[in-house]
Protein backbone atom coordinates (compact mmCIF):
# COMPACT_ATOMS: atom_id res chain seq x y z
CA UNK A 1 0.00 0.00 0.00
CA UNK A 2 1.08 3.32 -1.12
CA UNK A 3 1.33 5.45 2.25
CA UNK A 4 1.38 9.13 1.87
CA UNK A 5 -0.01 11.84 3.52
CA UNK A 6 -2.74 12.94 2.30
CA UNK A 7 -3.51 16.54 0.86
CA UNK A 8 -7.42 16.70 0.19
CA UNK A 9 -9.98 14.51 1.88
CA UNK A 10 -13.53 14.50 0.40
CA UNK A 11 -15.62 12.02 -2.23
CA UNK A 12 -16.08 11.76 -5.81
CA UNK A 13 -19.73 12.23 -7.04
CA UNK A 14 -21.12 9.62 -9.09
CA UNK A 15 -24.40 10.29 -9.75
CA UNK A 16 -26.28 9.65 -6.54
CA UNK A 17 -23.50 7.55 -5.39
CA UNK A 18 -20.93 9.06 -2.89
CA UNK A 19 -17.21 7.61 -2.77
CA UNK A 20 -15.05 8.45 0.36
CA UNK A 21 -11.57 9.45 -0.87
CA UNK A 22 -8.42 11.01 0.05
CA UNK A 23 -6.25 12.74 -2.20
CA UNK A 24 -2.45 12.09 -2.57
CA UNK A 25 0.22 13.15 -5.35
CA UNK A 26 1.23 10.65 -7.78
CA UNK A 27 4.45 11.81 -8.30
CA UNK A 28 7.58 13.48 -6.60
CA UNK A 29 10.32 15.67 -7.70
CA UNK A 30 14.08 14.54 -7.26
CA UNK A 31 15.55 17.46 -8.50
CA UNK A 32 18.75 18.66 -5.97
CA UNK A 33 17.52 22.12 -4.52
CA UNK A 34 20.22 24.53 -3.71
CA UNK A 35 20.80 27.40 -1.06
CA UNK A 36 21.65 30.73 -1.68
CA UNK A 37 24.61 31.94 0.28
CA UNK A 38 26.99 34.80 0.71
CA UNK A 39 29.67 34.12 -2.11
CA UNK A 40 32.45 35.91 0.28
CA UNK A 41 32.06 33.98 3.41
CA UNK A 42 29.10 30.99 2.44
CA UNK A 43 26.65 32.46 4.72
CA UNK A 44 23.18 31.35 4.37
CA UNK A 45 21.17 34.33 2.57
CA UNK A 46 17.38 33.94 4.45
CA UNK A 47 14.43 36.15 3.22
CA UNK A 48 12.78 37.81 6.29
CA UNK A 49 8.62 38.83 5.84
CA UNK A 50 8.44 42.19 7.26
CA UNK A 51 4.82 43.93 7.74
CA UNK A 52 5.16 47.24 6.18
CA UNK A 53 3.05 49.61 8.25
CA UNK A 54 4.44 48.16 11.49
CA UNK A 55 8.11 47.33 9.85
CA UNK A 56 8.63 44.50 11.83
CA UNK A 57 9.36 40.98 11.15
CA UNK A 58 5.99 39.01 11.42
CA UNK A 59 5.48 34.88 11.97
CA UNK A 60 3.58 32.38 9.61
CA UNK A 61 1.14 32.31 11.93
CA UNK A 62 0.47 36.48 11.53
CA UNK A 63 0.23 35.99 7.87
CA UNK A 64 -3.19 35.09 5.81
CA UNK A 65 -4.32 36.64 2.25
CA UNK A 66 -5.49 39.16 0.70
CA UNK A 67 -6.80 40.41 -2.54
CA UNK A 68 -5.39 43.50 -4.20
CA UNK A 69 -7.87 45.71 -5.88
CA UNK A 70 -7.20 47.50 -8.83
CA UNK A 71 -6.57 51.17 -6.41
CA UNK A 72 -4.48 49.17 -4.08
CA UNK A 73 -6.84 48.42 -1.56
CA UNK A 74 -6.13 44.91 -0.11
CA UNK A 75 -9.08 43.07 0.55
CA UNK A 76 -8.83 40.38 3.49
CA UNK A 77 -9.96 36.91 2.73
CA UNK A 78 -9.93 34.15 5.56
CA UNK A 79 -10.38 30.77 4.93
CA UNK A 80 -13.92 30.61 6.52
CA UNK A 81 -14.94 32.48 3.49
CA UNK A 82 -12.82 30.19 0.81
CA UNK A 83 -14.30 27.21 2.83
CA UNK A 84 -18.26 28.35 2.75
CA UNK A 85 -17.88 29.02 -0.99
CA UNK A 86 -21.28 28.20 -2.36
CA UNK A 87 -19.96 25.39 -4.92
CA UNK A 88 -20.83 21.89 -4.76
CA UNK A 89 -17.23 21.12 -5.49
CA UNK A 90 -15.59 22.51 -2.36
CA UNK A 91 -15.45 18.82 -0.76
CA UNK A 92 -17.03 17.00 -3.98
CA UNK A 93 -14.74 15.72 -7.04
CA UNK A 94 -17.74 15.97 -8.98
CA UNK A 95 -18.31 13.70 -12.37
CA UNK A 96 -19.78 15.66 -14.72
CA UNK A 97 -18.95 13.70 -18.49
CA UNK A 98 -17.02 10.61 -19.54
CA UNK A 99 -15.65 10.94 -22.86
CA UNK A 100 -12.58 9.05 -24.79
CA UNK A 101 -9.28 9.32 -23.71
CA UNK A 102 -8.09 10.90 -27.01
CA UNK A 103 -10.38 13.75 -26.70
CA UNK A 104 -8.08 15.29 -23.80
CA UNK A 105 -4.99 17.75 -25.13
CA UNK A 106 -1.86 16.75 -23.81
CA UNK A 107 -1.46 20.39 -23.64
CA UNK A 108 -4.13 20.72 -20.80
CA UNK A 109 -2.33 17.87 -18.90
CA UNK A 110 -1.57 19.47 -14.91
CA UNK A 111 -0.42 17.51 -11.90
CA UNK A 112 -1.32 13.94 -11.32
CA UNK A 113 -3.12 12.42 -8.13
CA UNK A 114 -3.89 8.83 -6.92
CA UNK A 115 -7.80 9.13 -5.63
CA UNK A 116 -7.35 6.10 -2.34
CA UNK A 117 -10.69 4.56 -1.17
CA UNK A 118 -10.96 5.81 2.92
CA UNK A 119 -12.34 3.24 4.91
CA UNK A 120 -14.39 0.00 4.24
CA UNK A 121 -17.17 1.72 3.17
CA UNK A 122 -15.87 3.32 -0.05
CA UNK A 123 -14.28 0.21 -1.38
CA UNK A 124 -17.86 -1.44 -3.49
CA UNK A 125 -18.25 1.90 -5.06
CA UNK A 126 -14.36 3.11 -5.49
CA UNK A 127 -14.45 -0.58 -7.07
CA UNK A 128 -17.41 -0.03 -9.06
CA UNK A 129 -16.80 3.06 -10.67
CA UNK A 130 -12.94 1.46 -11.53
CA UNK A 131 -14.34 -1.48 -13.19
CA UNK A 132 -16.86 0.26 -15.16
CA UNK A 133 -14.19 2.92 -16.69
CA UNK A 134 -12.06 -0.36 -17.43
CA UNK A 135 -15.09 -1.75 -19.46
CA UNK A 136 -16.06 1.84 -21.23
CA UNK A 137 -12.36 2.68 -22.09
CA UNK A 138 -13.68 5.68 -21.67
CA UNK A 139 -12.11 8.23 -18.88
CA UNK A 140 -13.97 10.62 -16.17
CA UNK A 141 -14.10 14.76 -16.40
CA UNK A 142 -14.57 16.12 -13.11
CA UNK A 143 -14.54 19.41 -11.31
CA UNK A 144 -13.41 19.82 -7.79
CA UNK A 145 -12.07 22.78 -5.35
CA UNK A 146 -8.30 23.06 -4.37
CA UNK A 147 -6.11 25.57 -3.06
CA UNK A 148 -8.67 27.77 -3.52
CA UNK A 149 -9.80 27.90 -6.79
CA UNK A 150 -12.22 25.47 -8.90
CA UNK A 151 -10.17 22.85 -11.18
CA UNK A 152 -10.83 20.44 -14.02
CA UNK A 153 -10.01 16.86 -13.95
CA UNK A 154 -9.38 13.52 -15.69
CA UNK A 155 -10.28 10.65 -13.75
CA UNK A 156 -8.41 7.25 -15.36
CA UNK A 157 -7.50 3.59 -14.01
CA UNK A 158 -3.92 3.25 -13.42
CA UNK A 159 -3.36 -0.71 -12.29
CA UNK A 160 -5.82 -1.14 -9.45
CA UNK A 161 -6.39 2.13 -8.28
CA UNK A 162 -7.81 5.42 -9.54
CA UNK A 163 -5.99 8.15 -10.76
CA UNK A 164 -6.52 11.99 -11.41
CA UNK A 165 -4.94 14.51 -13.56
CA UNK A 166 -5.54 17.77 -12.76
CA UNK A 167 -6.48 19.57 -16.21
CA UNK A 168 -6.12 23.22 -17.23
CA UNK A 169 -9.44 25.09 -18.30
CA UNK A 170 -9.70 25.28 -22.07
CA UNK A 171 -9.07 29.07 -21.83
CA UNK A 172 -5.93 29.12 -20.28
CA UNK A 173 -4.39 27.30 -23.46
CA UNK A 174 -2.42 29.24 -25.60
CA UNK A 175 -2.99 29.18 -29.35
CA UNK A 176 0.07 27.96 -31.19
CA UNK A 177 -0.64 31.03 -33.61
CA UNK A 178 2.39 32.71 -35.12
CA UNK A 179 4.84 30.36 -33.74
CA UNK A 180 5.16 27.75 -37.18
CA UNK A 181 7.63 29.07 -39.88
CA UNK A 182 6.16 31.86 -41.82
CA UNK A 183 8.52 31.08 -44.74
CA UNK A 184 7.54 28.36 -47.88
CA UNK A 185 9.12 25.74 -46.88
CA UNK A 186 8.92 22.60 -49.21
CA UNK A 187 10.25 19.21 -47.78
CA UNK A 188 10.89 16.41 -50.47
CA UNK A 189 10.47 12.74 -50.73
CA UNK A 190 13.76 11.97 -50.30
CA UNK A 191 14.03 14.45 -47.44
CA UNK A 192 11.07 12.22 -45.49
CA UNK A 193 12.41 8.87 -46.11
CA UNK A 194 15.74 10.06 -44.20
CA UNK A 195 13.38 11.08 -41.61
CA UNK A 196 11.29 7.49 -41.45
CA UNK A 197 14.56 5.56 -41.64
CA UNK A 198 15.82 7.62 -38.70
CA UNK A 199 12.77 7.18 -36.76
CA UNK A 200 12.89 3.34 -37.59
CA UNK A 201 16.95 3.11 -36.59
CA UNK A 202 16.20 5.23 -33.47
CA UNK A 203 13.46 3.20 -32.81
CA UNK A 204 11.53 2.51 -29.45
CA UNK A 205 12.89 2.92 -25.66
CA UNK A 206 11.56 1.38 -22.23
CA UNK A 207 10.99 4.63 -20.28
CA UNK A 208 12.35 2.70 -17.48
CA UNK A 209 16.05 2.86 -18.85
CA UNK A 210 15.95 6.16 -18.76
CA UNK A 211 17.35 8.45 -15.91
CA UNK A 212 18.71 12.18 -14.90
CA UNK A 213 21.91 12.44 -15.86
CA UNK A 214 22.65 15.83 -14.73
CA UNK A 215 21.36 15.48 -11.53
CA UNK A 216 23.85 12.47 -10.93
CA UNK A 217 26.78 14.70 -12.45
CA UNK A 218 25.68 17.46 -9.96
CA UNK A 219 25.61 14.56 -7.17
CA UNK A 220 29.20 13.53 -8.33
CA UNK A 221 30.64 17.39 -8.00
CA UNK A 222 28.63 17.57 -4.83
CA UNK A 223 30.62 14.53 -3.35
CA UNK A 224 33.69 15.43 -4.65
CA UNK A 225 34.05 18.74 -3.47
CA UNK A 226 32.91 17.52 0.20
CA UNK A 227 35.60 14.98 -0.12
CA UNK A 228 37.99 17.91 -0.74
CA UNK A 229 38.74 16.71 -4.15
CA UNK A 230 38.38 18.41 -7.67
CA UNK A 231 35.07 17.92 -9.23
CA UNK A 232 35.00 16.32 -12.10
CA UNK A 233 35.45 17.68 -15.87
CA UNK A 234 33.07 17.87 -18.57
CA UNK A 235 34.42 16.13 -21.71
CA UNK A 236 35.53 18.51 -24.83
CA UNK A 237 32.52 18.88 -26.93
CA UNK A 238 33.08 17.44 -30.25
CA UNK A 239 34.12 20.09 -32.23
CA UNK A 240 32.21 19.37 -36.50
CA UNK A 241 31.83 21.48 -39.05
CA UNK A 242 28.42 23.41 -39.55
CA UNK A 243 26.35 20.85 -41.63
CA UNK A 244 24.18 23.04 -43.97
CA UNK A 245 22.55 20.13 -46.03
CA UNK A 246 19.79 18.72 -45.05
CA UNK A 247 20.12 15.31 -46.50
CA UNK A 248 23.91 15.25 -45.39
CA UNK A 249 22.25 15.46 -41.87
CA UNK A 250 20.27 13.30 -41.98
CA UNK A 251 22.63 10.69 -43.62
CA UNK A 252 25.29 11.45 -41.10
CA UNK A 253 22.33 11.17 -38.03
CA UNK A 254 21.33 7.34 -39.52
CA UNK A 255 24.66 6.31 -39.75
CA UNK A 256 25.58 7.43 -36.42
CA UNK A 257 22.22 6.32 -34.99
CA UNK A 258 23.09 2.25 -36.78
CA UNK A 259 26.94 2.31 -35.30
CA UNK A 260 25.72 3.34 -32.00
CA UNK A 261 23.78 -0.20 -31.97
CA UNK A 262 26.23 -2.68 -33.01
CA UNK A 263 25.80 -2.55 -36.48
CA UNK A 264 28.18 -2.26 -39.19
CA UNK A 265 28.98 1.06 -41.09
CA UNK A 266 28.35 -0.63 -44.41
CA UNK A 267 25.29 -1.31 -43.62
CA UNK A 268 24.05 2.68 -42.71
CA UNK A 269 24.07 3.30 -46.37
CA UNK A 270 20.11 4.79 -46.79
CA UNK A 271 17.61 3.29 -49.02
CA UNK A 272 14.65 4.32 -50.28
CA UNK A 273 11.83 2.85 -48.09
CA UNK A 274 8.87 1.19 -49.88
CA UNK A 275 5.67 2.45 -50.83
CA UNK A 276 3.34 2.44 -47.84
CA UNK A 277 0.06 1.64 -49.01
CA UNK A 278 -1.10 5.46 -47.62
CA UNK A 279 2.03 6.53 -48.68
CA UNK A 280 3.29 9.43 -50.76
CA UNK A 281 3.95 9.58 -54.39
CA UNK A 282 7.55 7.74 -55.03
CA UNK A 283 10.15 10.60 -55.17
CA UNK A 284 10.89 10.97 -58.88
CA UNK A 285 14.47 10.16 -60.41
CA UNK A 286 16.81 13.62 -60.32
CA UNK A 287 19.80 14.65 -62.33
CA UNK A 288 21.76 15.60 -59.01
CA UNK A 289 24.02 13.34 -57.19
CA UNK A 290 23.94 9.83 -57.00
CA UNK A 291 23.96 7.76 -54.14
CA UNK A 292 26.89 6.25 -52.39
CA UNK A 293 25.81 2.74 -52.84
CA UNK A 294 25.23 3.79 -57.26
CA UNK A 295 28.94 5.70 -57.03
CA UNK A 296 30.46 2.26 -55.11
CA UNK A 297 28.69 -0.02 -57.89
CA UNK A 298 30.04 1.84 -60.87
CA UNK A 299 33.54 2.66 -59.30
CA UNK A 300 33.58 -1.49 -58.80
CA UNK A 301 32.36 -1.94 -62.36
CA UNK A 302 35.23 0.68 -63.91
CA UNK A 303 37.98 -1.23 -61.51
CA UNK A 304 36.61 -4.75 -62.89
CA UNK A 305 36.50 -3.55 -66.40
CA UNK A 306 40.22 -1.74 -66.07
CA UNK A 307 41.63 -5.47 -64.50
CA UNK A 308 39.84 -7.32 -67.07
CA UNK A 309 41.58 -4.86 -69.73
CA UNK A 310 45.09 -5.17 -67.99
CA UNK A 311 44.91 -9.06 -68.06
CA UNK A 312 44.38 -8.71 -71.64
CA UNK A 313 47.15 -6.70 -72.64
CA UNK A 314 49.38 -8.31 -70.51
CA UNK A 315 48.15 -11.63 -72.39
CA UNK A 316 48.75 -9.79 -75.82
CA UNK A 317 51.99 -8.86 -75.07
CA UNK A 318 53.17 -12.34 -73.09
CA UNK A 319 52.40 -13.54 -77.26
CA UNK A 320 54.14 -11.62 -78.92
CA UNK A 321 57.10 -11.52 -76.68
CA UNK A 322 56.87 -15.58 -76.87
CA UNK A 323 56.52 -15.31 -80.85
CA UNK A 324 59.92 -13.21 -81.28
CA UNK A 325 61.85 -15.72 -79.28
CA UNK A 326 60.78 -18.09 -81.58
CA UNK A 327 61.29 -16.41 -84.66
CA UNK A 328 64.79 -16.11 -82.93
CA UNK A 329 65.87 -19.63 -82.35
CA UNK A 330 64.13 -20.74 -86.12
CA UNK A 331 66.83 -18.25 -87.81
CA UNK A 332 69.76 -19.41 -86.05
CA UNK A 333 68.81 -23.12 -86.87
CA UNK A 334 68.75 -22.08 -90.21
CA UNK A 335 71.82 -20.37 -90.20
CA UNK A 336 73.79 -23.51 -88.41
CA UNK A 337 72.46 -25.82 -91.06
CA UNK A 338 74.10 -23.59 -93.71
CA UNK A 339 77.36 -23.37 -91.97
CA UNK A 340 77.24 -27.11 -91.62
CA UNK A 341 76.46 -27.50 -95.98
CA UNK A 342 79.12 -25.15 -97.05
Amino acid sequence: MLHVRSIWNGAISFGLVSIPIKLVNATESHSISFRQIHTEDGGRIRYRKFCELEDREVTQGEIGKGYEDADGTIIPITEEDLSSLPLPTAKTIEIVAFVPADRIDPLQMDAAYYLQASGAPAAKPYTLLREALKRSNKVAIAKFALRGRERLGMLRVVGEAIAMHGLLWPDEVRAPEGLAPDTGVTVRDQELDLADALMDTLGEVDLEDLHDEYREAVEEVIAAKAAGEAPPQAPEPATGGKVLDLMAALESSVRAARESRGEEAEHAEVKSLPQRKTARAAPKQTGGKKSTSTTKKTAAKKTTAAKKSTAKSGQGSAKKTASKSTAKKTTAKKSASRKRSA
